[in-house]
């Protein structure tokens, strides 16, 4: 089984020799171990993958310990994660279909490793693609009439479902802080600009408008600032004057799909932390 422990704490010396010697007293094999320190804000970030011996049996007493002899002592915040069992997504979508069929793709080949319990929309327009996977597909609708209950259904299936983390596939409505607050950095965007710049609903417009030479696509997570979050992964690609904004938008939307599936398998993988809005991106 492998182990994987997330760190982040006071910069100060003997961290990792204190870390990995813990980690071999109790029976563990250190098979990655990346660190970052941020000179700026003096906080060392840590990320350890581990092989347990296979006479290991007692992760509480494993987490109780590292609680006891590390983390109190040198103020860590942390979290381990094992790989025995696949995290949960649930998709919320609109009406554009191209990041949804990429991710669904991505997860029958085997390329994502998590379990999609359902996808909700707030249109019924896409259920089709739902059905073509044998996924369960939700409609709620949403709007300003009726978004505190509509609110109250999503979060009911989220927690039937036990849903580890959400991925808005071009999800065309803004998610609520009661929402975000429920499940913090555990809700993953994908913005049709290289943020932060052309905000608004036509950023390729706008784009257009301006004779850019490049545009982008950025995942985030999602914060009660809009499009405010920490940035998980963000691409690029080349246009000149010749392009039209129909080649703008196709341009476009392969980056948005690109770039939010990076996005979620980072999240999937634990090699995303989230300190002062920012992201530390292990490889």
């Amino acid at each position: 089984m492998k182990t994987t422990i997330l760190v982040h704490c006071p910069d100060q010396s003997g961290i990792i020799s204190t870390v990995t010697g813990f980690i071999h007293r109790n029976h563990g094999n250190i098979v990655y171990l990346d660190q970052h320190v941020d000179k700026t804000a003096d906080v060392f970030f840590m990320r350890i993958v581990i092989e347990f011996a296979d006479t290991f049996s007692n992760l509480f007493h494993f987490k109780s310990l590292f609680q006891d002899e590390l983390a109190s002592p040198y103020k860590m915040e942390w979290s381990l994660h094992t790989d025995d069992k696949l995290p949960k997504m649930a998709i919320f979508v609109s009406k554009y279909n191209h990041c949804l069929y990429d991710l669904l793709s991505r997860y029958r080949s085997g390329e994502l490793a998590v379990e999609i319990p359902f996808i909700l929309s707030n249109h019924p327009d896409l259920k089709h693609i739902a059905d073509q996977f044998e996924i369960s597909f939700y409609h709620i609708p949403f709007n300003r009439q009726n978004k505190v209950e509509a609110e109250k259904k999503q979060l009911a299936l989220l927690e039937k479902y036990e849903i580890d983390f959400i991925v808005l596939a071009r999800y065309m409505q803004i998610v609520s802080g009661n929402l975000i607050s429920n499940f913090p950095n555990r809700i993953i965007n994908i913005h049709h600009s290289f943020l932060p710049a052309f905000a608004g609903a036509k950023p390729y417009h706008a784009a257009f408008k301006r004779g850019v030479k490049i545009i982008g696509a950025t995942s985030h997570y999602v914060t009660e600032e809009l499009d405010e979050g920490p940035i998980i992964e963000q691409d690029v690609t080349t246009v000149t004057h010749s392009h039209s904004i129909e080649d703008f938008i196709t341009k476009g939307r392969d980056l948005e799909k690109i770039v939010l599936s990076r996005g979620v398998k980072l999240h999937i993988a634990r090699k995303t932390m989230v300190y002062n809005n920012k992201t530390v991106i292990f490889s």
